[in-house]
């Protein structure tokens, strides 16, 4: 008798083409550099509901998007904005997509849970609070 563990299922992520492609390109650029992490972000994408050209949803994490989740093992929460790489600012509170948590949120909507490894190898469980869209979007609604 095998004993496997079980991980927890993955929760369904939504991101919009342009994001897919981008964060593709990204993620093919990292493999010599950062492999580990674009292997995760390659496997997020590949599982992926990819929103036709010129569509979104206000409801799912993407670049621009502000999130609030909870770390469930300390219940303390944060609030982030998603960026790309270049546009990272941690004392803005401003998360590179290519961060352990940035793979884990992109993509991600309020009331879901997702586990995700630190850079320390650490597993952790986050879950998105409440995602609100990207602030040019909202004053153009």
């Amino acid at each position: 008798m095998s004993t496997t563990t079980r991980t927890p299922a993955r929760p369904a992520i939504t991101v919009t083409a342009a994001d897919h492609a981008m964060l593709s390109r990204i993620a093919a650029g990292a493999v010599n550099t950062m492999p580990e992490l674009a292997a995760e972000l390659t496997r997020e994408l590949d599982r992926a509901r990819i929103l036709p050209e010129g569509r979104v949803s206000s409801d799912h994490a993407r670049i621009g998007s502000e999130i609030r989740y909870r770390d469930e093992s300390t219940g303390r929460e944060t609030s982030v904005t998603l960026v790309w790489p270049q546009d990272a600012d941690i004392e803005k509170n401003r998360i590179s997509v290519m961060t352990p948590i940035g793979v884990a949120l992109i993509g991600m909507a309020a009331e879901r849970s997702i586990d995700w490894t630190t850079r320390s190898g650490d597993v952790k469980r986050l879950t998105v609070i409440e995602v609100r869209e990207p602030a040019e979007e909202q004053a153009s609604s």
